[in-house]
């Protein structure tokens, strides 16, 4: 049955005019129910995000190129800092795999949609309001909060009004999480094709499917934690004011116990990314399956009692000290399973090293060394000497950037042709790839030598020892934003406008990925109008 007879049938269901299911112009975007449109749009609005939040990146490192204050005061920089790190948690990673998601795991699941088409649509508009309400922060009185991304009383307290949006745009970002966590949910449990078991299920389905419930579990923790924030600030309360009998502290507890999670929550779908591209390229089936289910299970667990490493350095009884540090050491071991299950993947397969693929190696190796360095931070004694420095910038940013950044491109590259049916440009993405690698190094590697020296993170201003692992840091970083930008003019535009070579069916010849195989009622390109639900 062809997509336009399913529409007729579709129209004549619901005994309405065949011409409403077809919006077009900004209409279709607005009243979008379809998967696919929701997830362009997911896709489009963390990619106007990440360029936001890596401006503010360029003015941090721009800062930085030399000792001295250049061109922004102390207070500024740190409004940078907080909203850089907000911006790109929540605007530019988050919603980024939520538009992979959106886009893939009906089609991976051979459903026709995902469960619920208007609501949606819902947790995606909630984004646009709130991001404008974070970027906006900067021009009210005060400016954009300056308490760092993590909003840590009592700083936060003391804040002016900027802080306060930035607590509602959390809330709003956080309901839309909630929301799309619900949907995949559903989805993924009740609307599997006949025959799909669990355990046939994609890995990149799989990793979701543990996300979304992450998400559902943390999110209300955030939200508690910021909501008693906003009571501190305006209606006496003092849950984390000392002078009223309150404890700091226990802000840091609760934000960790979201903040934790969090992490994970932004490199598991960037496992299933990974997992769907490599068994492809190596042109060979993925090497343990049940146990990278198993393994991406017992990090979801484990990820929620390993909080308080974050915290090493807040007088914690030295038992507890042990226990976050044996536990954090812990995750090591499944993740260990799954670059072991990825390596053997690859093993005399017969590999070719296409965009997608090289996306995925260079991930491997750059996120197993942000993995090496997390098990360096998080033993006590070492944390406590560099918490607070750029060592642990340096950390975080391999893993996020090199791990969760890096996943999303080669995801990109990988199923692009499918979703707008033509070629991106094959040098252009080697061209994207290799100097996004060599420039990410050159910013952040030495950044690792900054903080064993002790180079604390957060200040504008820094003695002349440190001058020339910054101006390098600032000069990659520079560098790698102008790759981004290219990445977007050169490779992302011409694939929207369909500019580019016709996509074949199989765009990956001859590769084994399973996701090919699954029947997906739907039409496949993006940009034929879809139906409407009603």
């Amino acid at each position: 049955m062809s997509s336009t007879a399913i529409d007729h049938a579709h129209g004549h269901e619901h005994g309405d005019d065949h011409a409403h299911d077809h919006p077009t112009g900004w209409r279709r975007w607005l009243y979008a129910t379809n998967h696919k449109d929701i997830g362009t749009l997911y896709l489009l609005f963390s990619l106007a995000m990440l360029m936001v939040g890596g401006v503010l990146a360029l003015l941090i490192r721009a800062e930085l190129f030399q000792p001295g204050l250049q061109i922004v005061n102390p207070e500024l920089f740190n409004q940078f800092t907080t909203m850089h790190g907000l911006i790109m948690v929540f605007g530019a990673i988050m919603p980024a795999f939520v538009g992979f998601a959106n886009w893939q795991v009906p089609l991976m699941i051979g459903a026709a949609d995902m469960a619920f088409a208007r609501m949606n649509n819902f947790s995606f508009w909630l984004l646009p309001p709130a991001a404008i309400l974070l970027s906006a922060s900067f021009f009210v009185p005060g400016g954009a909060t300056a308490a760092g991304w993590t909003l840590y009383a009592p700083l936060s307290i003391q804040m002016g009004m900027g802080m306060d949006m930035a607590i509602f745009a959390v809330h709003i970002m956080g309901a839309s999480s909630i929301m799309g966590s619900i949907n995949i949910i559903v989805t993924i449990l009740n609307m599997r094709a006949p025959g799909m078991t669990m355990m046939k299920m994609p890995m990149f389905v799989w990793t979701w499917l543990i996300t979304a419930y992450l998400l559902i579990a943390v999110m209300p923790v955030l939200a508690g934690a910021i909501t008693m924030m906003l009571t501190d600030r305006h209606f006496g309360t003092s849950f984390f004011n000392a002078a009223g009998g309150g404890d700091p502290v226990m802000y840091q507890h609760i934000f960790w116990f979201f903040g934790h999670p969090e992490v994970y929550i932004m490199i598991l779908p960037a496992f299933g990314i990974v997992s769907q591209i490599i068994p492809t390229f190596a042109r060979k089936p993925l090497f343990g399956y049940a146990s990278m289910v198993y393994a991406t299970s017992s990090i979801a667990i484990l990820s929620f009692i390993v909080w308080a490493h974050h915290m090493f350095t807040t007088g914690m009884p030295v038992t507890g000290q042990l226990f976050f540090m044996y536990a954090t050491m812990l995750i090591a071991i499944p993740t260990g399973v799954k670059v072991f299950n990825w390596v053997a993947t690859m093993w005399k397969g017969s590999m070719t090293f296409e965009t997608p693929m090289l996306f995925s190696v260079g991930f491997l190796f750059v996120f197993t060394m942000g993995g090496f360095t997390g098990l360096i931070l998080a033993m006590t004694p070492i944390d406590i000497q560099l918490q607070d420095t750029y060592y642990v910038v340096a950390h975080f940013h391999y893993v996020l950037v090199a791990g969760s950044l890096f996943a999303l491109f080669a995801g990109f590259y990988y199923w692009a042709p499918k979703w707008t049916g033509v070629m991106y440009n094959e040098q252009r993405g080697k061209i994207h790839f290799w100097m996004s690698l060599i420039s990410f190094n050159v910013t952040f590697f030495p950044m690792h030598f900054l903080g064993l020296a002790g180079m604390p993170r957060r200040y504008a201003d820094y003695p002349m020892q440190f001058a020339d692992f910054h101006m390098l840091a600032s000069v990659g970083a520079f560098w790698f934003g102008f790759m981004q930008v290219y990445f977007l003019f050169w490779i992302v535009l011409p694939a929207m406008r369909g500019r580019g070579e016709k996509a074949a069916d199989s765009p990956w010849e001859g590769a084994e990925g399973l996701e090919w195989t699954v029947p997906s009622p739907a039409p496949f390109h993006t940009f034929e109008t879809p139906p409407v639900v009603k």
